[in-house]
């Protein structure tokens, strides 16, 4: 999908203004410390797992440069992740790392706020910057130079709890996919019929919650909607695909009951959902001794079969007093040997990493088959989440004029005709 880099606005607009003028006035990347420095990196994550890993690899950093004395990973909270970076960045105490959300992607490329990475990942030894397919560097290019690394491109599956399906008598998604019945109908309806059977959810996407409207990318996209048009200056809320597909939604939410309604949240890693649309970072999640489970790709669609990506990159702030050491951690923290083991959470951007066997060494809860249909097929054929310069303001607006359509008795279309009423004077500009 392609992103106008041309405007920012919103929270993440004015903090970026604010650092380029910083910048302009002579701050430069910021005076480096005499003696050893500490880094943080803000990140989304507090997973156990993934901390256990980013701080192995940054102890085997800190063992060969002696000049940086800490890195501290600092998870934010993933409600409200980009807004308290861009609060951080404005207040002056930006992290010298970050991960960076797809959506939020144009505005931090475009505004100046990052450090180019070209020059140091092409220099560092052994680094194989070749390596990194061209078609995960896009979101996070602007006139040329890389601003991000993307650590990660995660396509979206659905983690099935096969006990429920089984319990309340439905067929599992592998049974559905073997009869080549594996679509949003048949996937909708079990998940309504477990839900009435157990008293549990069916169906979860997770990090939706009636809030993160983006989300729903991985369900409408089956119909070939899409949020906006592919030059992001008309509205597409209102196209008769996104109207049909989010009709569906309407009524599975509020006549099949296929997923939990607004004010009802369900972990399906804790077995209080059957199934869940997520990434394999969630993997970790799983429980050995849990319930029986299976990933499978998302449900074919009208339009057939599809696949829908996240994408997260990590950038150097231009701000931080270490701009130099942590550009020199990250292209550590990414080479070809970290990027391995981080492929266990976060599928890596290497062309040479994206095999199931290499993949497999790194999941061990996930099957090659898995990894192959889910993981690597997505990657190659899907598209990623919704993103646009000036996101901030426009998922605001977005969200506001969504809230009606989740009750009982909406009108479809006149809610997503109020959506591009309010977003279309933005897209335009």
């Amino acid at each position: 999908m392609k992103v106008r880099y041309g405007r920012l606005s919103g929270l993440v607009a004015a903090t970026m203004a604010g650092v380029l003028a910083l910048t302009a006035c002579g701050g430069g990347d910021g005076a480096e410390d005499d003696g050893p420095v500490s880094l943080r990196m803000a990140v989304w994550s507090a997973n156990e797992a993934h901390m256990k890993l980013f701080n192995e690899i940054a102890d085997e950093y800190r063992k060969n440069n002696p000049d940086v004395a800490e890195i501290k990973f600092d998870p934010l909270p993933f409600e409200n992740y980009t807004t308290t970076l861009t609060t951080q960045i404005a207040g002056g105490n930006a992290p010298d790392l970050a991960w960076i959300f797809e959506n939020s992607a144009p505005d931090f490329v475009a505004s100046g706020a990052l450090r180019p990475l070209d020059d140091t990942l092409k220099k560092a030894e052994g680094y194989q910057y070749d390596d990194l397919s061209p078609a995960t560097l896009k979101l996070w290019q602007n006139d040329a130079k890389l601003f991000a690394y993307p650590f990660s491109t995660s396509p979206f599956g659905v983690f099935v709890n096969n006990d429920m399906l089984k319990k309340a008598g439905q067929k599992t998604p592998a049974e559905l996919i073997a009869a080549g019945q594996w679509n949003w109908d048949t996937a909708l309806a079990a998940a309504g019929a477990t839900a009435a059977k157990s008293g549990k959810a069916g169906l979860v996407f997770r990090d939706f919650d009636y809030k993160g409207w983006d989300n729903l990318a991985t369900f409408w996209t089956g119909w070939g909607a899409q949020a906006w048009s592919e030059d992001g200056r008309s509205c597409g809320f209102n196209s008769p695909e996104m109207v049909e597909a989010m009709t569906t939604l309407h009524k599975a939410i509020f006549t099949g009951k296929a997923l939990p309604g607004p004010g009802t949240t369900a972990d399906f890693f804790a077995g209080d959902a059957a199934m869940t649309v997520t990434q394999i970072s969630r993997a970790s999640l799983l429980k050995d001794d849990g319930f029986e489970w299976d990933l499978v790709p998302l449900p074919a669609g009208p339009k057939g079969p599809y696949a829908v990506s996240g994408q997260a990159g990590i950038g150097v702030l231009k701000k931080s007093p270490h701009a130099e050491q942590a550009a020199d951690f990250l292209a550590f923290f990414t080479n070809p040997a970290n990027s391995a083991k981080l492929a266990q959470f976060f599928p890596p951007p290497r062309q040479s990493q994206l095999t199931a066997e290499t993949l497999a060494k790194t999941n061990p809860k996930l099957k090659p088959e898995q990894l192959q249909k889910v993981v690597i097929d997505g990657i190659t054929n899907g598209v990623v989440k919704p993103s646009h310069a000036g996101q901030a303001e426009l998922s605001q607006q977005v969200r506001a004029a969504l809230d009606p359509l989740w009750q009982a008795d909406a009108d479809v279309k006149g809610v997503l005709d109020g959506v591009c009423t309010k977003i279309q004077p933005l897209l335009a500009k």
